[in-house]
């Protein structure tokens, strides 16, 4: 028996959305180095072609970075139509682009039998235009990619989807509804595609990381001032058994396991969590 290796994602191509982010980029440094071609997908042109270029010359992989918006489908189809004119036709495609904005997220955790002077701070408060764009960006933003790039991969009978989820998708974090409703329902279009994907082989997978401090949810776990945690920064590490916030590079290995059909032909549909132990611990 041969040892299990990501040697069959050699030569592969991969279109990774939002690829230019601080998650996209750590993505794209691990698919590179295993010698995928990755077409690094992303509303900031500058940044992905020059990630692209960085990979290129530091992994000899061929890589090519292209501009698009996951909410404009015919951004998506003109990308598409550059990347496989550069690449080749797309096998793999990771759906990463994604994130929070204060408009979406509310002041206060909770209305008490004294609610706050200002309903602003509370869902009452919350900006139905934020709450949408939110909600757009994380959602319809995986969908729309996967309607594009994965035309090719269902006709060949062979590739791969995988979809970033979060930790909010089990049980909804306070404060920020949109973000945690938009990824509650990736974990459902995972499953459902998988199924109607099954037949062509197709696979669709996807990552829930727990609890990473990047710039989207820096201003809710740490002070801007000082840099310590917040109440909320503190309540997260306290529920993390492993007592520590992930980053980006955790997220490599699950992602090449579940790309690969050498570690995981046989695997659809689910939602790896990668989160420290945080969904397995009741508290006590």
């Amino acid at each position: 028996m041969q040892p299990l290796s990501f040697s069959d994602l050699h030569n592969k191509v991969c279109a990774i959305t939002g690829g230019a982010g601080i998650i996209g980029s750590s993505l794209v440094e691990a698919l590179s180095s295993a010698g995928v071609k990755v077409a690094v997908v992303d509303r900031d042109g500058d940044k992905a072609r020059g990630l692209a270029q960085r990979m290129q010359r530091e992994t000899a992989t061929p890589s090519f970075g292209v501009v698009a918006d996951v909410l404009d489908k015919p951004s998506l189809e003109r990308a598409r139509e550059e990347i496989t004119n550069s690449l080749g036709p797309i096998d793999l495609l990771i759906n990463c682009a994604g994130g929070n904005h204060p408009s979406a997220t509310t002041g206060v955790e909770f209305i008490t039998s004294e609610p706050p002077d200002n309903l602003g701070k509370t869902f009452f408060g919350l900006d139905i235009a934020g709450f949408s764009k939110v909600f757009d960006l994380n959602f319809a933003g995986t969908v729309l990619p996967t309607m594009v790039f994965a035309r090719d991969m269902t006709q060949r009978k062979s590739g791969a989807v995988l979809n970033i989820s979060s930790m909010n998708s089990y049980r909804p974090l306070t404060r920020i509804p949109a973000y945690s409703a938009a990824k509650a329902a990736i974990n459902n279009f995972t499953q459902w595609l998988a199924v109607h994907f099954a037949k062509v082989n197709v696979r669709v997978n996807a990552i829930a990381p727990g609890f990473f401090c990047t710039d989207q949810n820096r201003f809710l776990l740490a002070d801007e001032k000082n840099g310590e945690l917040t109440p909320r920064g503190k309540k997260i590490i306290t529920n993390t058994p492993m007592g520590e916030f992930g980053t980006p590079a955790d997220l490599q290995g699950a992602a090449l396991f579940l790309l690969s059909s050498a570690t995981a032909r046989f695997i659809t549909g689910v939602v790896l969590a990668v989160d420290g132990g945080f969904s397995a611990y009741s508290g006590v």
